[in-house]
This record gives C-alpha cells, structure tokens and sequence, in this order.
C-alpha cells in the first residue's frame, strides 16, 4: 500500500528533522532539497526513504550537522573541499558551487571531496551547472558492495556517475546511472516488496548468480554493470573503479572496500586509509568551447534526431537521458509522491523521536 504526500510536505517535514539534529536554517533547507530530488525525479530508493538512515548516523556520531566545510588545496580550475563529516547533501552543493565558481574565472572547475558523507542523486549536483551554460558532472564512491569481475570479495560501492548537458529549447540531456547492474537502493526496494532480484544483479558469497534480494545480507556482492564477463563486467568495474579514485585517491577520502557504510549498525572498516566517504565534481562553461548558442542549437539537433531515431517494432520511441527522470518530476509535483508503508512508518518514527508531526 502506498499514500500519496505532495512536495511541501515532506520538505517542511524533512527540514524540521534536519534542523532538530543541529543543522543550521540554511543546511536544513539545502539538504532537504537535495534529498527530495531524489523523490520527485522518481529515484524513491535516494529521497526521503533514506532520511532515518541519515539520522542514525547522526546518532552514532558519523555524521556533523554543522560541519566547518574548507577548501584544503586549490588551484585557479582545481580544489579539494574537506567537508568535515557533514551531510553530504550539504558538502556536495558547496563543492559543486565552488567548480561552477571556478569555471567561470577560468573555464572549467573540478573538485574533489574527502571526509563527507552519502549525497542523495548525483543528478542533482550535476544539474546545478544546467543554469549557467555549463556541463556539470558528479560521481561519489560509497561502501563496498560490489565484487570486481573475476572475485567474490566485495571492493567497490555503486559509485554513481552524472552528467547534465544544456539544450536549447530541447530539455536538458541529464544522465544519471550507477555503475553496478542496479542500485542498491533498487534492492531495498525489492525486499520491502518481498520480490526477487532479476539475474545479473547480484552473486553469492561463493560467486553464483542469484535472485535473492536480500543476498547481500547473507555475504553476498552486487555486480559490476553487465553483470559477467561475457556481458562486459570489466567495463563496469572500470568505471566504478575510476569514479572511486577520482573521488577518494585524488581527495583523501577513503576508497575501495575501506568506504564508510551507510547503515550506522554496519561496523566501520578497520587501518582507514582517509577521511570518510569521497566526491568529484566538474563544471566546464561551454563558451570555453564554442558559442552556447551555438551549442544548444546543435544539442536541440542531436536529441531531435535521436528522438526520431527508427525503433524496434512496438516501442514507441527512443528516449534521451534524463527524460523519466523529468516526467515524473512534472507529474509528482502535480500529483504527489507516493511512499510505500514501510517508508511513511519510518517517518513517523522520527516524527515521535523528534516531537513533530507528520501525516
């Protein structure tokens, strides 16, 4: 069963809650959008479903809600931002703020996180570069989850990649995507539902292919994107290993199978090579390239033809990234956002362990 809740109610709920724990007015309200993103773009597993999760790490200490966040080395186009174990829904909107910064003094921007903490949809912080006629792109590594090809080990987290591009008139390309098979928020999603996993998303602890949803808990890995080798695996595992270094090796954060987890009962990996969980973030002002006009012009020609593109019989049409992602926005916004019963309980879990109200 699922009821239906419309944006301002959950983000008056979800920033009272933020400001109980200690987070300023202001982070409240950043970090309460951040999150809701997530839900009215339709990625349930990353909006407010994770919101209890955020205040047991609070409660357990990992998480800063009002973290000192500085900007520790820096060059004119570069910079690592030290977000002093805040909220990553509040260190990555700075971070990425200080790339579009940075861009526009010298064309492009890039930064990299240490010491921050899971940060909701990497969509979201790509898209910020969207109203300044820039390409923005984010990625963040997360807790081991994932087994590299060839192993049962877990190594890697989901370590998601985005990047949003401008157009003219045509929406915004916007891609968003994981670099496992799926998300793990996608199997979360599946054990509140009792549902199996399809095949390829997850192994064993001894490496066979499963479609147990809850394998995880039992030892097992998710999987690289393509699920094995003869699909490509290798690939995904490249990916999900570059969006590790270039958010942790290159920031101190840590990395590999040493990344924080986010479920706060989870014990913390020991000999930590860095500070907490790690981000990369980029901005690249297209008049570094050519005119925007001129761009956008010729991206509106790109998704067109694209759009226009001969289909497999029965399908409607091909589809540019980021345009599920938009229609829900537009229609949940319009009609609400629906939880599923195990989501609004824990929400009213918090609101009885906070005193607000929320229904």
């Amino acid at each position: 069963m699922e009821k239906i809740y419309t944006y301002e109610q959950l983000y008056t709920f979800s920033t009272a809650v933020f400001e109980k724990i200690g987070c300023s007015k202001k982070d409240a309200d950043i970090a309460a959008k951040t999150l809701l993103s997530a839900d009215i773009r339709g990625v349930d597993s990353h909006g407010v479903a994770r919101l209890s999760g955020y205040i047991r790490l609070w409660e357990v200490q990992r998480v800063n809600a009002t973290p000192k966040i500085t900007i520790t080395h820096e060059t004119p186009s570069t910079a690592v931002v030290d977000g002093d174990a805040g909220l990553g829904l509040v260190v990555a909107p700075y971070a990425m703020q200080v790339a579009i910064d940075k861009a526009k003094n010298v064309g492009t921007g890039w930064v990299s996180v240490k010491n921050s903490n899971h940060f909701g949809i990497a969509g979201y912080h790509a898209m910020m570069a969207l109203p300044h006629d820039m390409i923005g792109i984010a990625m963040t590594n997360a807790s081991a989850l994932v087994a590299p090809t060839f192993s049962v080990e877990r190594m890697l987290g989901t370590n998601p990649i985005a990047v949003a591009i401008p157009a003219g008139t045509e929406p915004a390309f916007v891609a968003d995507f994981a670099t496992t098979t799926a998300a793990n928020g996608k199997l979360e999603i599946l054990q509140r539902k009792n549902a199996d996993a399809p095949t390829g998303w997850i192994q064993t602890k001894e490496g066979r292919s499963s479609t147990n949803a809850n394998e995880l808990k039992n030892g097992g890995s998710l999987l690289p994107l393509g699920g094995d080798r003869e699909h490509s695996s290798h690939k995904g595992y490249a990916l999900g290993a570059i969006v590790d270094i270039f958010s942790a090796v290159l920031s101190g954060a840590n990395y590999g199978p040493w990344v924080p987890p986010f479920p706060a009962y989870v014990p913390m990996p020991e000999n930590m090579p860095g500070e907490g969980i790690g981000h990369f973030f980029g901005a690249m002002r297209i008049d570094a390239f050519r005119t925007a006009e001129e761009f956008k012009q010729h991206m509106d020609n790109w998704i067109k033809r694209f759009r226009s593109a001969k289909t497999v019989a029965g399908e409607e049409k091909v589809i540019i990234p980021g345009d599920p992602e938009r229609e829900m926005e537009a229609e949940r916004m319009k009609e609400g956002i629906p939880l599923v019963n195990a989501v609004a309980e824990d929400l009213q879990a918090l609101a009885q362990r906070f005193s607000l109200v929320f229904s």
